[in-house]
């Protein structure tokens, strides 16, 4: 790596092609004193020791939002899910501490298990109901263990953005489809725009080199709750589209092969040590998400279907 300018601040981001590492892309872009190197899968495989090693090295913040995300598909191929959530994840570890540098850890709510009535808090004791939060655990764990004093673990859910498949962008292009649409009303949830987590994770990992922010897990989810009927009626409603088109139902209705948690509502007291506020409000993300480029485009393909059905 070539010599960094003084105050420059040499961040690594894995996982860089996916919907996630394009929004912390995006904002890291905006900082002058930010010196990036972004690895898509096809540029880094985390499970490489050797790879993780040579890549780590360098830098002073590794923001890692390579994943395997696919859920369903953990519960048969659980190794391959772990190989990359767990062990990948203390490659890096390792390669951080062997090189001093930060490590932000994107995890997920499905390290809890889903069975609480209120947030759940940074300190919860964990138990995750299916193979990918299983597989996401050992990833906590390995940051814990190898970083306990420069290791960040933050806590995710309900994640959509512009660059990938999410719930919100799948509704919008079902509305030009279909009259009505079922959507499960059971599970309790907070949504997240990845671009408003991505803004979160540049300002902890500024946070920990400037030594405010302690080492542990934090929750990086949008504040309030709703269920995903909530979440798919306000995005019509944003979106200008009737709401009274998604009917509620239950998740009986749509099994799957991984489990889901019942309740991923997440507390988010831990920021306050590290000096920042909270995400927002999940309706005020979306509102913002929604006038995005990729989102008002899919909503204009919806009300014109809604218009033509109604003549």
């Amino acid at each position: 790596m070539s010599a960094t300018a003084p105050g420059q601040v040499r961040w690594l981001v894995t996982g860089a092609a996916g919907m996630l590492g394009r929004d912390v892309l995006s904002v890291l872009a905006a900082d002058p004193q930010a010196e990036v190197t972004a690895l898509g899968r096809a540029d880094l495989d985390i499970t490489d020791a050797a790879a993780v090693l040579a890549a780590v090295e360098g830098h002073d913040v590794v923001v890692n939002c390579a994943a395997w995300t696919n859920v369903d598909a953990a519960e048969t191929e659980e190794a391959a899910a772990t190989a990359v959530n767990g062990t990948g994840v203390r490659n890096l570890a390792a390669a951080c501490a062997k090189a001093g540098a930060r490590l932000l850890q994107v995890s997920t709510d499905y390290v809890l298990p889903g069975d609480a009535t209120e947030a759940y808090a940074e300190t919860a004791p964990t138990g995750p109901v299916n193979a990918y939060g299983r597989g996401k655990l050992v990833g906590e764990q390995a940051v814990a263990e190898l970083l306990p004093e420069r290791g960040y673990v933050v806590r995710t859910a309900w994640l959509y953005g512009e660059h990938g498949k999410n719930f919100v962008a799948t509704m919008l292009r079902l509305a030009a489809q279909r009259e009505t649409l079922d959507v499960v009303d059971d599970q309790q949830g907070q949504p997240t725009w990845s671009l408003a987590l991505a803004r979160q994770l540049a300002a902890l990992g500024r946070a920990a080199l400037a030594g405010r922010a302690p080492a542990g897990v934090y929750h990086g989810t949008g504040a309030g709750r709703t269920t995903w009927c909530g979440l798919a009626r306000e995005t019509y409603r944003l979106s200008g589209l009737d709401p009274e088109r998604i009917r509620p139902t239950t998740s009986a209705a749509y099994v799957t092969p991984a489990v889901r948690p019942a309740f991923s509502v997440l507390g988010h007291d831990g920021w306050a040590a590290a000096g920042l506020s909270p995400l927002p409000d999940w309706r005020e993300q979306l509102a913002e998400a929604l006038g995005t480029p990729a989102f008002t485009e899919l909503a204009a393909a919806a009300r014109t279907s809604e218009s033509d059905r109604a003549q």
